[in-house]
């Protein structure tokens, strides 16, 4: 068991401990993909491949028989770009958020070891989430210059979407792994949370589609103002209300920062409860 009876939950923290680790933290995160498809005959391919599979199914199922739209006048393959634009803002959030109720219950050994640093498994999972949405925006760029001819400027400050989701998905995956080792049935509420945040995410319909009272509910949901951030970044090339994007930064580092402090607080017990 860990004998430091006192964790540092500064703010600033999260951040330089992360970057003093950032090599340990990248052979964690080089790992957990390596093992993810070993085996497997298409190895990596696979990060490419499941988005696209997923792409084409939603868009056969939402556009062909349930003939939702963005807008009037769009081809299905502007139905295709804007809904997979969207799945990849949840595909990251769903595969960190996801993956954090086991992170500290799956690995017992490193919490009976005498120093190790558990709180950099949660970077390790976002680096991971990270990688295979870098491979989808990849994806995405090909079928802009396909069929459209070229991508909009904006589309290099699309990292400017994913910073605070990050920051979101940091907070939640330090907390879920926390809340996970004493609490087992964390894993079953994210399983059934993330299928309905998906339903109440503007993922696979726009914002204008719903009635008025509702887009009231959706404004709350943290991942609406990211989905439509990285719409306009990847596909509309408008212009960027820089004062909306530094707030949802902030936001995104402060829920970091309670999730982090969470984790810290709450982590001395770990080795007792597992």
């Amino acid at each position: 068991m860990n004998p430091t009876p006192r964790f540092d939950a500064k703010p600033w923290t999260l951040f330089s401990a992360a970057w003093r680790r950032r090599r340990f933290i990248w052979q964690l995160a080089r790992r957990d993909l390596f093992n993810r498809y070993k085996g497997s005959l298409l190895g990596l391919l696979w990060s490419f491949a499941q988005p696209v599979l997923l792409l084409l199914v939603y868009t056969f199922v939402f556009r062909m028989i349930f003939t939702a739209k963005w807008q009037e006048g769009e081809t299905e393959m502007d139905y295709a770009l804007m809904l997979f634009s969207g799945l990849i803002v949840y595909n990251f959030f769903s595969e960190s958020v996801g993956a954090s109720a086991g992170l500290i219950v799956q690995n017992p050994s490193y919490v009976k070891k005498v120093i190790f640093p558990l709180e950099t498994l949660p970077w390790a999972t976002i680096a991971v989430a990270a990688f295979h949405a870098a491979v989808s925006a990849l994806a995405l760029a090909i079928a802009l210059l396909i069929y459209r001819g070229g991508l909009p400027w904006t589309f290099p400050l699309l990292p400017l979407a994913f910073a605070p989701l990050a920051l979101l998905c940091l907070g939640l995956v330090w907390f879920f792994s926390s809340l996970g080792v004493y609490f087992r049935d964390v894993g079953h509420f994210l399983s059934v949370a993330l299928v309905l945040l998906m339903f109440l995410s503007p993922v696979l319909y726009p914002v204008a589609a719903v009635p008025a009272s509702v887009q009231s509910i959706l404004a709350l949901n943290p991942l609406t103002p990211i989905l439509e951030l990285a719409r306009a970044l990847a596909i509309h090339g408008g212009g960027v209300d820089a004062k909306a994007a530094l707030g949802a930064l902030l936001a995104g580092w402060l829920f970091a920062w309670l999730g982090f402090a969470w984790f810290q607080k709450t982590r001395k017990g770990f080795a007792d409860v597992l």
